[in-house]
């Protein structure tokens, strides 16, 4: 396939998929259940944090995180007492359970009131041409102030090779300005021209398949490859091709 019929292949596919009907299956409906630029944020990272799995699972327990919180996600992190952080030691998904919980608010907490939110740390440490570095950075200040060594697993760092999936994801969430109303957009100081497409399973081996990706590897080199790929088809909006890869490989076991 000629670059430019791949071009519009997947432009016409990311369209497809890029409306709200995505929403009703994707673990992006959590954070639509809010309105507050931090609710939105908090509930989208906590989120984006346990997507690995089912995805019927991934949506109920991101859900059961909220109602943890009392659906108020942003005055929890911050407000939250002692009494209030030994309520979230039921919670569990797959490896991810209360003590990990615990820890996020706390770091989020120190976040927040510190750095004056996430937002400010991947836009100051990000590179002229990526958001990684900015990823090892955040992961770096989660975990600056006291934690448990167990929960370090839980947020990915390219520099050790990851492809940061879910991080990606969550800032695809974020920054991305998404006019079909299923990417929020409301960072509005990083650039969408930053952004990784979140490589997993399915992205991987439908962009292998289409001659995006050779690396067989769904690591941190493979991103690099796939981000050089797909800024050739859109250098200001390469994540949008995030849906035609995923669409692609989920629903049409292409």
């Amino acid at each position: 396939m000629k670059q430019s019929e791949l071009k519009e292949f997947l432009d016409e596919k990311a369209s497809f998929y890029n409306n709200l009907d995505f929403i009703e299956s994707d673990p992006i409906q959590v954070p639509h259940s809010f309105q507050q630029k931090e609710d939105i944020e908090i509930s989208g990272f906590l989120a984006a944090t346990i997507a690995w799995g089912n995805r019927k699972s991934i949506i109920k327990n991101a859900h059961k995180m909220m109602g943890f919180m009392g659906n108020t996600p942003y005055d929890f992190v911050i407000n939250h007492s002692e009494e209030d952080l030994k309520k979230l030691l039921p919670f569990v998904h797959r490896t991810f359970n209360g003590h990990d919980f615990i820890q996020f608010i706390k770091s989020l907490q120190h976040i927040y009131n510190t750095y004056d939110g996430m937002e400010t740390i991947f836009r100051e440490n990000a590179s002229n041409t990526s958001l990684q570095p900015a990823i090892t950075a955040f992961k770096n200040v989660f975990f600056e102030i006291e934690h448990l060594p167990r929960t370090q697993k839980h947020v990915s760092n390219p520099l050790k090779g990851s492809s940061a999936k879910r991080i990606n994801m969550f800032l695809r969430w974020m920054v991305r300005q998404d006019t079909r109303g299923v990417d929020f957009g409301i960072w509005k100081n990083i650039s969408p021209a930053l952004l990784s497409c979140p490589l997993d399973v399915h992205s991987g081996n439908v962009a292998r398949k289409l001659g995006l990706l050779k690396r067989k590897q769904n690591d941190a080199k493979a991103l690099a490859e796939l981000d050089l790929s797909l800024r050739k088809l859109d250098s200001k909006d390469p994540v949008k091709y995030d849906f035609a890869l995923f669409g692609l490989g989920v629903f049409e076991k292409f």
